[in-house]
């Protein structure tokens, strides 16, 4: 990475730079008279492009110009064009690289589950079988977190779902909320049903398959005469329970970490990304665990993750992610490529490429262990890639299901979002973090000063470390915890 003044240039190879201040009119940057004003974030040609050729950007192209575009002249939507279309075909050539072994094993502060599983929260969730028991749900955890104050938090997922939803739907939300039941960072549950659901708490059993009638409970609403009373007292012996559970030093290979990205801006990809996947390699080389969903914003950038999975097999399952997400959005008859968000061109990313080259550095460099569908949990240590949207409150409620003890969502606008695990905001840019200091944890804007990766990366290992050991995020803090299942059929 090339920087000069208030100006950069990823790769060698890039025909463009990107602006880390406003440039004026007139300016002179990197030998270059700015031809144009140029936003923060945004993207000026360094070299001549002449029409249809690769605009060039972190080394690969980004798309192709619609006209000549001349070093000085601002790159944008106005000259700048997606070079994606359709479903395509790929072929595997792996290119595996991996960081040597952690030398030292670190420990966070966590619970260690009567199953054998860790967690780093010991809160009581309330889960919905259905959404016509949320209110219910939330007198629940406002008299019990009264009532308990001891307890190290009493909560609640509001949802719309578990009647009335047929076939793959009806499966997502039982298994997404299935998963939250099995969540070590709970250390106990109550599952809250109406009883003439269609996934009232019996079929709901049958997904579950076994569990800790410790740790967990049931109540059918419809059973008892005063439902808030009666869940107040499972609730209490829950708490009782979980004071059983004391912090204890845990091996930070046991962590999982999922990975997200949302409301991005030119320097996403310079900054909040890359400091992300440079935690992701270091965890995995610890022992750990990553999970990079949000298959969408993978589409233009597939073939450097799919190069990386560790079989055939893997990368087979690799291609079906990608197209098949593609035929999702063939089959709905929308634009596979509807996307940057007016957000993400506001802060200077033109092209699904352009953005998804930045969105797939937070996997790092490691190679690609497993492929998840929606709503199954990691099996494997190491990168795993998890089908589902990029819908910043599904994403995170995926990420949570498929295991995610913590969240890290990397942020160049900023979002107060926050899922039932730890979600960590990472802002891309300084002046978010300072503006938005009661959404944003942590600041990887200072890579864009003087602060080196090396010793931001261990700064941000370190924070994360105390996060996994009970430092609350803020989202936490400001009491921010949602859900959000995937659809895709018909409701009754």
């Amino acid at each position: 990475m090339l920087k000069q003044n208030n100006a950069v240039k990823i790769n060698e190879q890039d025909n463009i730079a990107v602006a880390l201040e406003a440039i004026a009119k007139g300016e002179n940057i990197f030998g270059i008279t700015a031809i144009d004003p140029i936003p923060a974030g945004h993207k000026f040609a360094i070299s001549q492009i002449e029409e249809g050729a690769a605009v060039v950007k972190y080394g690969f192209p980004i798309g192709y110009a619609t006209a000549k575009i001349v070093p000085g002249q601002h790159v944008h939507s106005h000259n700048l064009r997606t070079g994606l279309s359709g479903i395509e075909s790929y072929t595997y050539a792996p290119q595996l690289t991996n960081p040597a072994p952690a030398a030292t094993q670190k420990t966070f502060m966590g619970y260690r589950r009567e199953n054998g599983k860790a967690g780093i929260r010991n809160e009581i969730w309330i889960v919905n079988t259905v959404g016509c028991v949320n209110k219910i749900a939330e007198k629940i955890v406002a008299e019990a977190t009264v009532k308990f104050p001891q307890s190290d938090g009493i909560y609640t997922f509001v949802h719309p779902y578990g009647c009335s939803q047929l076939g793959d739907d009806h499966k997502y939300t039982q298994g997404i909320l299935a998963n939250m039941v099995e969540h070590p960072n709970a250390a106990g549950i109550l599952v809250l049903g109406l009883g003439c659901e269609n996934n009232h708490i019996a079929e709901f059993k049958e997904i579950l398959r076994t569990w800790d009638d410790k740790r967990v409970k049931f109540l059918n609403a419809q059973d008892v005469e005063d439902d808030v009373a009666e869940g107040v007292k499972i609730v209490g012996e829950l708490v009782n329970y979980a004071a059983g559970f004391k912090r204890e030093p845990i091996p930070v290979g046991e962590l999982i970490v999922g990975l997200k990205c949302g409301g991005s801006d030119g320097f996403s990809g310079i900054t909040a990304n890359p400091l992300t996947g440079r935690f992701s390699d270091m965890l995995i080389s610890a022992g750990g665990s990553c999970i990079l969903t949000e298959v969408p914003e993978m589409f233009g950038a597939e073939t450097i993750l799919m190069n990386r999975c560790i079989t055939s097999g893997v990368f087979d399952q690799s291609v079906s992610l990608i197209n098949d997400f593609k035929e999702y959005f063939i089959r709905h008859g929308q634009e596979i490529y509807e996307n940057p968000s007016p957000g993400n061109k506001e802060g200077g990313i033109t092209t699904l490429e352009e953005k998804s080259l930045g969105c797939t550095q937070k996997g790092g460099i490691c190679t690609v262990v497993d492929v998840l569908n929606y709503g199954e949990t990691v099996k494997c240590p190491g990168l795993n890639l998890l089908q589902g949207p990029g819908n910043d409150i599904v994403a995170v409620t995926n990420l949570m299901a498929a295991g995610s003890h913590i969240v890290l969502f990397t942020t160049g606008r900023g979002t107060p979002l926050g899922g039932p695990v730890p979600t960590v905001k990472i802002s891309s840019n300084s002046t978010l973090a300072k503006n938005k200091a009661n959404w944003v944890d942590f600041d990887a804007g200072v890579l864009l000063q003087d602060t080196s990766m090396d010793e931001l990366a261990g700064q941000f290992f370190d924070y994360i470390i105390d996060v996994a050991g009970g430092t609350e995020t803020k989202n936490e803090v400001n009491g921010y915890r949602e859900i959000s299942i995937f659809k895709d059929g018909v409701t009754l």
